[in-house]
């Protein structure tokens, strides 16, 4: 549970970075593409973070080539659900990414952390 609280803390963090980035990008850009180039911002800051903070491990070639799946699962998802939320429910393209953090932090958390700590990353090399 301490993990996650600390995951949820370093999310916040990124998330206010992230937010304000996408605000920044609405003016002269689509919500899509904004989404995208901030989404791809914070996966650096998020590894970084979660590496050295949330799951005390060391960086490795292999965590560093995993990780970014995990966003791109969550991204897809992310994506859908921002679509749905816009097009759909007709919800503003301001706050509708907030929507996406809160229906995606759960299924992020778990995944992560099977891609950052050691005994998890072995178990995935040992597959291969």
């Amino acid at each position: 549970m301490k993990q996650f609280i600390k995951f949820v803390g370093v999310g916040a963090i990124n998330t206010f970075i992230t937010y304000l980035l996408y605000l920044l990008l609405l003016i002269p850009l689509s919500y899509s593409i904004a989404y995208t180039i901030t989404y791809i911002c914070g996966i650096g800051f998020s590894y970084w973070l979660n590496l050295k903070y949330v799951f005390k491990e060391e960086s490795s070639k292999k965590k560093i080539i995993l990780f970014p799946l995990v966003y791109l699962v969550q991204y897809l998802l992310g994506i859908l659900i921002l679509y749905v939320s816009i097009e759909k429910f007709s919800i503003p393209k301001e706050l509708a990414p907030l929507i996406v953090i809160i229906l995606t932090v759960p299924l992020v958390f778990v995944l992560t952390k099977k891609v950052l700590t050691k005994k998890n990353v072995k178990e995935i090399a040992e597959r291969e």
